[in-house]
């Protein structure tokens, strides 16, 4: 029976402190909420009422038996200003047409011809690198994930920019938080434009000059590669007047495949070194089955399903430090979840981060323990215990990408390098888009047949 009272929650604060406090510290704040209120939790951002769910079952309400009840939520609405109306922001129709047209390249036969250019890649990184130098971890896979993505969806080469584009996204998602504001749309609109808001649209200025590029050579050359940009320059509207696509649609679901295909692979990849580099039992094991497997040769998609421990280790990753931390919606209608109320136009959060790190479903949530993922251990828990790519209609469209491309590039990496931390490197997260450590990761590189750690 539906309660006629909200969930409880943190006391309301006086001018915003509810906001100032999330902002702050995201994460901190829902887990101290869950800690103290329960799995239902009710609480005013600003004006906007919100509801925060964290037990499987919920998520899977908001997520699948519910979902037309929602749309995006004010931080992907937010993301139309760099992403446009590309799949991750757009709705209904829409979104629904454009994710047709896309899917065919994530079709499993078309991700497995990627697998060769991922190791590649990969193997062209672990020849740079020296024995014993310092690097930032996180730079190095966001280059790396980049380039590959440029090449696999695009074929287009792009590892030249990757410094330039990646100082662009870095400046993007600093200013991120600041777009979510109250009233940012009317600080937009000042005669004057404030600082911040020159570093966005430059660094937007930036993305674009690399996204138009790839389009202009493209439509050029006016071949048909067989790849996404293919498929997106050719179709053609069959549900309405029959035209192509615009440059702009084009530029917008280019932009969003091509940063979102990167991003959160480059954060998934930079946390579990750190992992690894802080458990060299699990990193020994690691290097047992690679040696297994693949007796020193460089890994294929044949061996994706072989290498089950190197996938137990990016899943505990993904747990712990899940790229995307948490999924906002906006109720379309009243509804009831939990037996709660749900007014239309409220907020509804869910955050892998959290329900992630639940013990009732995974016993010391904060150990990093790739055992966790055996067949039996998968089984014992609730579906959306573990929701790292979302779920229903709006379940990530990349998701076998992603899997293959962390698996890949752990093998190929771990076969010839060991990470360590840098002494006293801070490791904090940093939850913007996407769950980036807020210092970089900046780790000594050893090779694997050496004896000096």
């Amino acid at each position: 029976m539906t309660s006629p009272h909200y969930p409880p929650g943190p006391k309301r604060k006086l001018l915003g402190g509810n906001f100032r406090a999330f902002r702050r510290d995201a994460l901190a704040y829902l887990q101290r909420a869950v800690s103290e209120h329960g799995d239902i939790i009710y609480f005013k951002l600003g004006p906007q009422h919100t509801f925060f769910f964290n037990h499987p079952d919920q998520v899977r309400d908001v997520l699948i038996t519910q979902h037309q009840n929602f749309i995006k939520g004010r931080a992907l609405q937010r993301s139309k200003r760099l992403l446009g109306e590309g799949l991750l922001t757009s709705e209904n129709d829409f979104h629904l047409r454009q994710r047709r047209l896309a899917q065919p390249a994530f079709h499993r036969t078309r991700i497995a011809s990627y697998g060769a250019v991922m190791t590649t890649y990969a193997a062209r990184v672990a020849s740079r690198w020296h024995d014993g130098e310092t690097l930032d971890i996180s730079r190095e896979m966001m280059r790396l994930t980049l380039a590959i993505v440029g090449k696999t969806l695009f074929d287009a080469d792009v590892e030249s920019e990757a410094d330039e584009i990646g100082a662009a996204l870095t400046a993007v998602m600093e200013l991120f938080d600041l777009l979510l504001m109250p009233f940012s749309e009317l600080l937009e609109k000042l005669p004057i434009s404030l600082p911040y808001m020159k570093r966005f649209r430059k660094a937007k200025a930036r993305l674009d000059a690399t996204i138009y590029r790839i389009i202009e050579e493209r439509r050029r050359s006016n071949e048909d590669r067989g790849d996404l940009l293919s498929m997106l320059l050719s179709a053609r509207d069959e549900e309405g007047d029959g035209s192509q696509m615009s440059d702009l649609q084009v530029r917008d679901e280019v932009m969003t495949l091509f940063l979102a295909g990167h991003e959160t692979t480059a954060n998934a990849l930079t946390w579990t070194w750190y992992l690894l580099s802080e458990h060299p039992d699990v990193e020994a094991k690691l290097q047992e089955e690679l040696d297994t497997v693949l007796e020193g040769r460089q890994p294929t998609v044949e061996d994706v399903p072989r290498l089950r421990y190197t996938e137990m280790i990016l899943s505990e990753s993904m747990r712990l430090y899940p790229p995307a931390w948490a999924i906002g919606r906006l109720a379309l209608q009243d509804c009831e979840i939990g037996g709660y109320h749900i007014p239309a136009k409220s907020l509804v959060l869910l955050s892998q981060y959290v329900t992630h790190r639940d013990a009732r479903f995974f016993p010391e949530p904060t150990r990093f323990d790739p055992e966790r993922w055996t067949t039996a251990a998968r089984e014992s828990r609730p579906q959306f215990a573990y929701f790292p790519f979302g779920g229903g209609p709006r379940r990530c469209i990349g998701e076998g990408f992603a899997w293959m491309e962390g698996i890949l590039l752990i093998a190929t990496l771990a076969q010839r390098w060991r990470m360590r931390l840098v002494p006293d490197h801070p490791v904090e997260t940093l939850p913007v888009i996407t769950l980036r450590p807020k210092y970089g990761m900046r780790m000594s590189v050893k090779a694997v047949l050496s004896n000096e750690w």
